[in-house]
């Protein structure tokens, strides 16, 4: 039977290449052996009689684990050969190798190793105690190299004056033990003292030397490579290209889109002041000329709707004292007017998107009029006449709201302690900050586009209302200090989208495609193709805002009126408004024809790149 220890293997053979040694160390053991030669049978036969009785009662015997450490010099002197069959054996099937027959008839297991187990608590290391101190040195010079591992032993003893003698202390040599918790005894080891060099030494990769002078360590810093190493990286091709991304492709994509927007709205706003009254105009004419009457279409419908609501709009806001609202609005603080320009543009956009809510359920109503039947006329009658007071009533509450914003802006522009300037930034960055920091989706950044599209006309209305004021009011050379302050207002609102969209491109990890996509979606619409995709279209009502810019350029023509009879005033007042009929027609039929161009070469120029795409 062999016993390992650290990986190597003890067996008898080592232990049987010094059999003369331990002839010498059995025959000194034998010296001390306390019990005399006749008293032997007797011990042999009292040891059976315990062994037999043990097998039969098992309900007084107590097992203890014990943790032996296997000195070299108790197994070379005491342990000769282990043999299973001179095994003890316990009453749980765990048995501790006993010694072979030659030895288990000797002195040294009656007198020696049972005494002193039993009187040591089972520990074999016990018998040191025993053994002279230059005997034992002796018997520790025989195997010096050899190491055993450590067993657990079970011991029974069933005897009560053997288990009061168990508790005996190990010599201090090897160490002390400690009583555990299920009656065991566990070796505590003294822990070598710590030496700091020594583990500065041996742990000089991780841990700074203490012969390093903190020259050396700057040194090392400045030859390391990259000196923001430990909390920056090494990027890559994709990490440049999100930053050309946000720097270049993205400010470029977003600026073109809301500018192509713009006029899609500038077009759509000279549709109502030039197309829809010559469209009226043109449907008076046929009621007039035809004796029979028709039902109107539903378009001609859509077109008296927007002419009452226009007509109505402009009719309260000229009833509308703006030099008292100016007055009011100026005599408050900077804050203050911070505060009504931020609330007066969320109602902006609270007012556009129930505007074109309303407006469609207005031509929904009017289609409804003109297709029903003779018997469902009164009904889709009232309903149209409903839609219509309804829209009425939130155009004008949104023409309120847009004029004033006007006369706010009006107000910080004519200040003289910077208002103008502290209004931009404090409300441009709040707009950043209210929009950077959010999760966005496609879609949702699509109507943030197009809700800046239409921020961006709803300015240039206001410039051209703080236009007309000056022409009106201001004293002496007013115009440079106007440009100066439109380009102003233009250029920051334009800094502040670039700077929002190419963030949250980044934040959102949108591409700069996605911008193309949109402005070949605006595109489509522009040329009254239906989207493929389901996208929302640019939603634009310009009823609002052009009851604002007809309340402010109405006392421009007035005030350049000539004095005379009624007559010639009012030949002067035609040739003025066919001056500027003629004028809307001719801008309207340049950008209405630009967009057409521009939008067929850009939707073309998608195409071919998808077939291109699709070929490849």
């Amino acid at each position: 039977m062999a016993l390992r220890s650290g990986g190597r293997n003890l067996s008898f053979d080592l232990l049987s290449g010094h059999s003369s040694d331990e002839d010498e160390i059995l025959s000194n053991l034998s010296i001390y052996n306390p019990i005399q030669e006749n008293d032997l049978s007797a011990l042999e036969n009292k040891q059976n009689r315990r062994r037999r009785r043990k097998k039969r009662s098992k309900n007084k015997t107590i097992d203890l684990s014990e943790s032996i450490e296997e000195h070299p010099v108790i197994l070379q002197s005491v342990i000769s050969e282990f043999d299973g069959e001179d095994s003890i054996r316990h009453e749980n099937g765990y048995c501790t190798n006993g010694l072979d027959s030659d030895l288990h008839n000797s002195s040294i297991e009656t007198s020696i190793f049972k005494p002193l187990v039993s009187e040591n608590g089972g520990s074999v290391t016990a018998v040191l105690e025993h053994v002279e101190p230059d005997f034992g040195n002796s018997i520790a010079s025989f195997l010096p190299s050899i190491e055993l591992r450590q067993r657990n032993v079970d011991v029974s003893v069933s005897d009560e004056s053997m288990k009061e003698e168990i508790g005996t202390s190990l010599p201090s040599s090897l160490g002390q033990e400690k009583p555990g918790s299920n009656g065991t005894l566990t070796k505590l080891e003294t822990a070598p003292s710590l030496d700091w060099k020594r583990i500065m030494a041996e742990n000089s990769n991780s841990l700074l030397s203490m012969e390093k002078l903190p020259l050396k360590y700057f040194m090392e810093e400045i030859y390391a490579g990259n000196s923001l190493r430990s909390t920056t990286s090494v990027g890559n091709e994709k990490k440049r290209q999100r930053v050309y991304n946000t720097m270049f492709h993205v400010p470029w994509r977003c600026e073109l889109l809301i500018d192509v927007g713009f006029f899609v709205c500038l077009d759509s706003f000279l549709s109502l002041l030039a197309i829809m009254p010559t469209r009226i105009v043109m449907t008076t004419w046929r009621f007039l000329t035809n004796k029979q009457f028709q039902r109107p279409c539903a378009t001609e419908l859509s077109d008296f709707g927007c002419l009452v609501i226009l007509a109505c709009g402009i009719t309260i806001l000229e009833a509308t004292d703006i030099s008292l609202i100016y007055h009011f609005i100026r005599g408050q603080g900077t804050i203050k007017l911070y505060v009504v320009y931020n609330v007066l543009e969320i109602f902006d956009k609270l007012c556009q998107s129930f505007g074109g809510d309303v407006l469609q359920v207005l031509f929904n109503s009017a289609e409804g009029v003109a297709s029903c039947s003779s018997e469902n006329m009164a009904f889709e009658l009232m309903r149209f006449i409903l839609d219509q007071t309804i829209a009425v009533v939130a155009f004008i509450v949104h023409s309120f709201v847009l004029l004033a914003q006007a006369i706010t802006l009006s107000t910080c522009i004519v200040a003289h302690n910077n208002a103008l300037l502290a209004l931009l930034v404090s409300n441009n960055f709040g707009e950043i900050k209210s929009n950077v920091f959010k999760r966005l989706s496609k879609e949702n950044l699509h109507n943030l586009v197009y809700h800046d599209t239409i921020e961006r006309f709803h300015i240039t209305a206001f410039v051209l209302f703080v236009l007309a004021q000056n022409i009106l009011e201001a004293e002496g050379p007013w115009f440079g200090s106007f440009l100066t302050n439109a380009l102003m207002v233009f250029l920051c609102e334009m800094f502040i989208d670039v700077i929002k969209h190419s963030f949250l491109a980044k934040f959102n990890e949108i591409k700069p495609v996605v911008y193309s996509e949109f402005l070949e979606h605006l595109c489509k619409q522009t040329l009254n193709i239906e989207s493929e995709d389901g996208r929302s279209n640019l939603t634009f009502v310009p009823l609002a805002p052009a009851c604002v810019v007809i309340r402010v350029l109405t006392p421009v023509y007035a005030a350049h009126l000539p004095i005379g009879p009624l007559p010639w005033r009012l030949s002067w007042i035609f040739f003025l408004s066919a001056l500027t009929y003629i004028m809307l027609v001719t801008l309207k039929i340049m950008v209405g024809m630009g967009l057409k161009v521009l939008a067929t070469w850009y939707v073309n120029r998608c195409l071919k790149r998808k077939q291109h795409l699709h070929l490849d």
